[in-house]
């Protein structure tokens, strides 16, 4: 089962997400980690999150980009937080922008047909009306379709706002 969760940032979409994990019964948890930690503010993110799910049973997999390259775990169930952060360092990094929805979008499907059960936490970047440098915009555009891709493709879709989560697609937990 695919699940795509968004929201806009401080939501409480990774905890809504975290517990569609805790909910899909016993199995292998993976959290599949993608922010790079360049500063005291990321430092803090990370700590943040790792004591959210702390004695939730989670193994950590650290893969700022090249999900494609990683080996699945077969029949875990896995909570990929966040989409934001994998497609931007795809975009920035060595490889650059050519081919990086794609890159992102095989590393979900190779995933995807191996776990019981994908979480993906993505952000909600696109309702703000800033008009952004052309690096900033085109990193959006790819994040836009991947986002637009896997919400086609997911079981389910919801959006939090203000902690509460919309459904947009699928069934209820």
């Amino acid at each position: 089962m695919l699940t795509l969760v968004s929201g806009g940032s401080a939501s409480g979409k990774s905890e809504y997400a975290e517990s569609l994990v805790l909910s899909m019964g016993p199995a292998r948890r993976l959290y599949i980690a993608t922010m790079e930690i360049w500063d005291g503010e990321s430092r803090r993110r990370v700590a943040r999150h790792r004591a959210m799910r702390k004695d939730k049973g989670f193994d950590t997999l650290e893969c700022p980009r090249g999900l494609a390259e990683q080996t699945p775990v077969p029949d875990c169930v896995a909570l990929l937080e966040c989409m934001s952060n994998l497609c931007a360092n795809e975009c920035f990094g060595p490889l650059g922008f050519e081919g990086a929805a794609e890159r992102v979008l095989a590393g979900v499907e190779r995933w995807n047909d191996s776990a019981r059960g994908l979480v993906i936490v993505t952000n909600e970047l696109f309702g703000d009306g800033i008009a952004y440098d052309p690096g900033t915009a085109q990193y959006l555009d790819v994040l836009a379709q991947v986002n637009r891709t896997i919400a086609a493709r997911a079981d389910r879709v919801v959006e939090v706002v203000c902690g509460l989560p919309v459904l947009w697609k699928g069934e209820a937990v």
